[in-house]
Protein backbone atom coordinates (compact mmCIF):
# COMPACT_ATOMS: atom_id res chain seq x y z
CA UNK A 1 0.00 0.00 0.00
CA UNK A 2 1.14 3.32 -0.66
CA UNK A 3 0.87 6.06 1.78
CA UNK A 4 2.22 9.82 2.32
CA UNK A 5 3.64 11.51 5.09
CA UNK A 6 1.40 14.87 6.08
CA UNK A 7 2.28 17.25 8.56
CA UNK A 8 -0.06 20.23 9.56
CA UNK A 9 1.07 23.03 11.71
CA UNK A 10 -1.56 24.56 13.43
CA UNK A 11 -0.33 28.87 13.35
CA UNK A 12 -3.34 30.39 15.42
CA UNK A 13 -7.06 31.49 15.23
CA UNK A 14 -8.43 34.98 14.65
CA UNK A 15 -11.62 36.74 15.88
CA UNK A 16 -13.32 32.88 16.74
CA UNK A 17 -16.71 33.07 18.82
CA UNK A 18 -16.27 33.41 22.66
CA UNK A 19 -17.89 31.05 24.29
CA UNK A 20 -17.07 32.23 27.86
CA UNK A 21 -19.38 34.07 29.74
CA UNK A 22 -17.16 35.93 32.90
CA UNK A 23 -13.50 34.46 31.99
CA UNK A 24 -11.19 34.12 28.98
CA UNK A 25 -11.29 31.24 26.51
CA UNK A 26 -8.53 28.85 26.93
CA UNK A 27 -8.47 27.22 23.22
CA UNK A 28 -6.83 24.33 21.59
CA UNK A 29 -7.33 22.82 18.35
CA UNK A 30 -8.15 18.90 17.32
CA UNK A 31 -7.27 17.67 13.89
CA UNK A 32 -8.78 14.50 12.59
CA UNK A 33 -7.97 12.73 9.60
CA UNK A 34 -10.47 10.07 8.17
CA UNK A 35 -13.05 9.05 5.08
CA UNK A 36 -14.94 6.18 3.61
CA UNK A 37 -12.14 3.49 3.89
CA UNK A 38 -9.13 5.59 5.80
CA UNK A 39 -8.03 4.90 9.37
CA UNK A 40 -9.34 7.53 11.57
CA UNK A 41 -6.28 9.46 13.07
CA UNK A 42 -6.53 12.28 15.62
CA UNK A 43 -4.21 14.76 17.43
CA UNK A 44 -4.33 17.81 18.94
CA UNK A 45 -2.37 20.88 20.18
CA UNK A 46 -0.99 22.21 23.94
CA UNK A 47 -4.24 24.87 25.36
CA UNK A 48 -3.15 28.28 25.06
CA UNK A 49 -4.10 29.60 28.35
CA UNK A 50 -6.34 32.60 28.60
CA UNK A 51 -6.05 33.04 24.31
CA UNK A 52 -9.51 34.31 23.86
CA UNK A 53 -11.00 35.00 21.03
CA UNK A 54 -7.19 35.11 18.72
CA UNK A 55 -5.58 32.22 20.48
CA UNK A 56 -1.92 30.93 19.44
CA UNK A 57 -0.52 27.75 19.40
CA UNK A 58 2.13 27.17 15.90
CA UNK A 59 2.36 23.37 16.87
CA UNK A 60 3.16 20.70 14.31
CA UNK A 61 1.04 17.44 14.06
CA UNK A 62 1.87 14.30 11.92
CA UNK A 63 -0.12 11.89 9.95
CA UNK A 64 0.26 9.18 7.69
CA UNK A 65 -2.42 9.19 4.72
CA UNK A 66 -3.16 6.54 2.10
CA UNK A 67 -2.48 7.93 -1.18
CA UNK A 68 -5.09 6.00 -3.21
CA UNK A 69 -7.59 7.61 -0.87
CA UNK A 70 -6.32 10.70 -1.06
CA UNK A 71 -5.87 11.14 -4.97
CA UNK A 72 -9.20 10.04 -5.34
CA UNK A 73 -10.70 12.96 -2.65
CA UNK A 74 -11.64 10.38 0.48
CA UNK A 75 -9.61 12.46 2.87
CA UNK A 76 -10.96 14.78 5.09
CA UNK A 77 -8.88 16.96 7.61
CA UNK A 78 -11.24 18.34 10.22
CA UNK A 79 -10.06 21.54 13.13
CA UNK A 80 -12.00 21.81 15.58
CA UNK A 81 -11.67 24.93 17.98
CA UNK A 82 -12.24 24.07 21.92
CA UNK A 83 -12.92 25.92 24.90
CA UNK A 84 -11.22 24.29 27.89
CA UNK A 85 -13.54 24.90 31.02
CA UNK A 86 -13.34 23.58 34.12
CA UNK A 87 -16.84 22.30 33.42
CA UNK A 88 -16.05 20.35 31.03
CA UNK A 89 -14.74 21.59 27.29
CA UNK A 90 -17.09 23.50 25.05
CA UNK A 91 -17.12 23.58 21.24
CA UNK A 92 -16.38 26.59 19.38
CA UNK A 93 -16.40 25.80 15.55
CA UNK A 94 -14.64 23.78 13.29
CA UNK A 95 -13.10 23.62 9.95
CA UNK A 96 -13.44 20.96 7.43
CA UNK A 97 -10.85 20.83 4.70
CA UNK A 98 -10.56 18.39 1.58
CA UNK A 99 -6.96 16.59 1.87
CA UNK A 100 -6.80 16.52 -2.37
CA UNK A 101 -7.49 20.23 -2.06
CA UNK A 102 -4.40 21.00 -0.07
CA UNK A 103 -2.30 18.72 -2.43
CA UNK A 104 -3.27 20.64 -5.59
CA UNK A 105 -2.58 23.91 -3.54
CA UNK A 106 1.29 23.35 -2.87
CA UNK A 107 1.85 21.97 -6.09
CA UNK A 108 0.63 25.05 -7.18
CA UNK A 109 1.14 28.08 -4.48
CA UNK A 110 3.97 25.65 -2.38
CA UNK A 111 4.02 25.50 1.10
CA UNK A 112 2.65 28.70 2.10
CA UNK A 113 -0.25 29.03 5.33
CA UNK A 114 -3.60 29.45 4.48
CA UNK A 115 -6.57 30.33 6.04
CA UNK A 116 -9.84 28.78 6.53
CA UNK A 117 -13.54 29.79 8.10
CA UNK A 118 -14.63 28.72 11.07
CA UNK A 119 -18.78 27.62 11.36
CA UNK A 120 -20.06 27.23 14.81
CA UNK A 121 -22.37 24.11 15.82
CA UNK A 122 -25.42 26.51 14.38
CA UNK A 123 -24.12 26.70 11.24
CA UNK A 124 -22.94 29.95 11.07
CA UNK A 125 -19.51 31.49 10.49
CA UNK A 126 -17.42 33.02 13.13
CA UNK A 127 -13.69 33.60 12.79
CA UNK A 128 -11.24 31.63 10.69
CA UNK A 129 -7.76 29.32 11.39
CA UNK A 130 -4.99 29.45 9.63
CA UNK A 131 -2.21 26.87 9.57
CA UNK A 132 0.75 25.40 7.42
CA UNK A 133 1.27 22.14 5.84
CA UNK A 134 3.18 19.17 3.86
CA UNK A 135 2.95 16.42 2.24
CA UNK A 136 5.67 14.28 2.07
CA UNK A 137 7.02 11.61 -0.56
CA UNK A 138 5.32 8.61 -1.20
CA UNK A 139 6.37 5.28 0.54
CA UNK A 140 4.84 1.44 0.90
CA UNK A 141 3.87 0.26 3.81
CA UNK A 142 2.17 -3.24 4.40
CA UNK A 143 -1.16 -3.35 4.53
CA UNK A 144 -2.71 -3.31 8.42
CA UNK A 145 -2.79 -6.34 10.48
CA UNK A 146 -6.36 -7.23 11.26
CA UNK A 147 -7.53 -7.56 14.38
CA UNK A 148 -8.08 -11.33 15.57
CA UNK A 149 -11.10 -11.13 17.07
CA UNK A 150 -12.47 -9.38 13.55
CA UNK A 151 -10.51 -11.88 11.97
CA UNK A 152 -12.29 -14.85 14.00
CA UNK A 153 -16.26 -13.02 13.16
CA UNK A 154 -15.61 -13.41 9.74
CA UNK A 155 -14.46 -17.39 9.43
CA UNK A 156 -16.67 -19.93 8.30
CA UNK A 157 -18.61 -22.28 10.94
CA UNK A 158 -18.81 -25.86 10.33
CA UNK A 159 -22.15 -27.10 11.10
CA UNK A 160 -21.87 -30.95 12.41
CA UNK A 161 -25.53 -33.20 12.11
CA UNK A 162 -27.06 -34.31 15.52
CA UNK A 163 -25.58 -36.97 17.32
CA UNK A 164 -21.86 -36.41 15.02
CA UNK A 165 -18.56 -36.70 17.74
CA UNK A 166 -17.60 -33.12 16.58
CA UNK A 167 -21.06 -31.68 17.46
CA UNK A 168 -21.20 -29.23 19.82
CA UNK A 169 -25.18 -29.56 20.86
CA UNK A 170 -25.55 -30.38 24.35
CA UNK A 171 -28.56 -32.65 24.08
CA UNK A 172 -28.38 -36.58 23.79
CA UNK A 173 -28.57 -38.30 20.55
CA UNK A 174 -32.00 -39.50 19.74
CA UNK A 175 -33.05 -43.26 21.37
CA UNK A 176 -31.11 -42.02 24.88
CA UNK A 177 -33.01 -41.78 27.93
CA UNK A 178 -32.96 -38.44 29.94
CA UNK A 179 -31.17 -38.85 33.51
CA UNK A 180 -34.00 -38.42 35.81
CA UNK A 181 -33.50 -35.75 38.63
CA UNK A 182 -34.02 -37.87 42.02
CA UNK A 183 -34.76 -35.23 44.67
CA UNK A 184 -33.25 -36.35 47.88
CA UNK A 185 -35.86 -37.52 50.86
CA UNK A 186 -36.37 -34.24 53.53
CA UNK A 187 -34.52 -34.73 56.64
CA UNK A 188 -37.37 -35.15 60.00
CA UNK A 189 -36.67 -31.82 61.90
CA UNK A 190 -37.89 -31.49 66.00
CA UNK A 191 -41.31 -30.11 66.41
CA UNK A 192 -43.10 -30.73 63.11
CA UNK A 193 -44.90 -34.54 63.22
CA UNK A 194 -41.73 -36.65 63.56
CA UNK A 195 -40.35 -38.01 67.03
CA UNK A 196 -37.79 -36.45 68.29
CA UNK A 197 -34.13 -38.30 68.77
CA UNK A 198 -33.13 -38.74 71.93
CA UNK A 199 -29.73 -37.98 73.33
CA UNK A 200 -27.42 -39.70 75.73
CA UNK A 201 -27.24 -38.29 79.03
CA UNK A 202 -27.40 -39.44 82.79
CA UNK A 203 -30.50 -41.92 82.70
CA UNK A 204 -33.17 -38.95 82.27
CA UNK A 205 -35.31 -37.50 79.86
CA UNK A 206 -37.27 -34.70 79.74
CA UNK A 207 -40.70 -35.79 79.26
CA UNK A 208 -42.27 -34.94 75.39
CA UNK A 209 -44.34 -31.25 74.91
CA UNK A 210 -47.87 -31.64 73.83
CA UNK A 211 -49.08 -30.83 70.82
CA UNK A 212 -46.39 -32.05 68.11
CA UNK A 213 -48.44 -35.17 66.99
CA UNK A 214 -47.21 -38.10 68.84
CA UNK A 215 -47.83 -39.96 71.97
CA UNK A 216 -45.92 -39.14 75.36
CA UNK A 217 -42.97 -41.77 75.18
CA UNK A 218 -42.21 -42.87 78.93
CA UNK A 219 -38.11 -42.16 79.63
CA UNK A 220 -36.20 -44.23 81.52
CA UNK A 221 -35.50 -42.74 85.46
CA UNK A 222 -34.00 -43.90 88.58
CA UNK A 223 -34.87 -47.60 89.08
CA UNK A 224 -39.00 -47.03 89.04
CA UNK A 225 -41.75 -45.91 86.53
CA UNK A 226 -44.80 -43.84 86.64
CA UNK A 227 -47.99 -45.64 85.45
CA UNK A 228 -50.53 -43.19 84.08
CA UNK A 229 -53.76 -42.70 86.38
CA UNK A 230 -56.71 -43.41 84.77
CA UNK A 231 -59.28 -40.26 85.22
CA UNK A 232 -61.60 -41.16 87.99
CA UNK A 233 -65.71 -40.87 87.12
CA UNK A 234 -68.48 -40.02 89.33
CA UNK A 235 -68.90 -43.59 90.59
CA UNK A 236 -65.39 -43.24 92.54
CA UNK A 237 -67.24 -41.40 95.44
CA UNK A 238 -69.55 -44.12 95.50
CA UNK A 239 -67.22 -47.04 95.76
CA UNK A 240 -65.51 -44.94 98.80
CA UNK A 241 -68.27 -44.98 100.79
CA UNK A 242 -69.64 -48.11 100.29
CA UNK A 243 -65.88 -49.35 101.18
CA UNK A 244 -66.28 -46.64 104.40
CA UNK A 245 -69.02 -47.91 105.17
CA UNK A 246 -68.28 -51.88 105.58
CA UNK A 247 -64.90 -51.05 107.37
CA UNK A 248 -67.19 -49.34 109.62
CA UNK A 249 -69.19 -52.01 110.29
CA UNK A 250 -66.04 -54.18 110.43
CA UNK A 251 -64.90 -52.24 113.11
CA UNK A 252 -68.57 -52.13 115.14
CA UNK A 253 -68.72 -55.60 114.89
CA UNK A 254 -65.16 -55.98 116.70
CA UNK A 255 -66.26 -53.82 119.24
CA UNK A 256 -69.17 -55.81 120.16
CA UNK A 257 -67.54 -58.81 120.28
CA UNK A 258 -64.90 -57.38 122.54
CA UNK A 259 -67.63 -56.41 124.66
CA UNK A 260 -69.25 -59.61 124.94
CA UNK A 261 -66.17 -61.79 125.73
CA UNK A 262 -65.82 -58.98 128.19
CA UNK A 263 -68.83 -59.44 130.27
CA UNK A 264 -68.47 -63.40 129.93
CA UNK A 265 -64.90 -63.43 131.47
CA UNK A 266 -65.94 -60.83 134.34
CA UNK A 267 -68.82 -63.15 134.88
CA UNK A 268 -66.58 -66.40 134.91
CA UNK A 269 -64.14 -64.87 136.92
CA UNK A 270 -66.65 -64.40 139.21
CA UNK A 271 -68.94 -67.41 139.56
CA UNK A 272 -65.05 -69.17 139.86
CA UNK A 273 -64.04 -66.63 142.92
CA UNK A 274 -66.87 -67.65 144.89
CA UNK A 275 -65.70 -70.74 145.06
Amino acid sequence: MDCRPFEITLIGAHDIKDVNTFSKMDVYAAVTVSGAGVRKQKLRTPVHKDGGTSPKWNHTLKFTLDDAALVSDRVKIKIKLVSDRTFGPTKIGKAVVPAKELLQSEKANGEKPVSYLVVTPKGKTKGSVSFGYKFGEKFSAPLPVQHEAHKKAHEPVMAYPAGHAGSSSAYPPPGVAHPVYQPYPPQPQPGYGYPPQQQPGYGYAPPPQAGYGYPPVVQPGYGYAQKPQKPKRGGGNMGLGLGAGLLGGLLIGDMVSDVGDMGAYDGGYGDGFDF
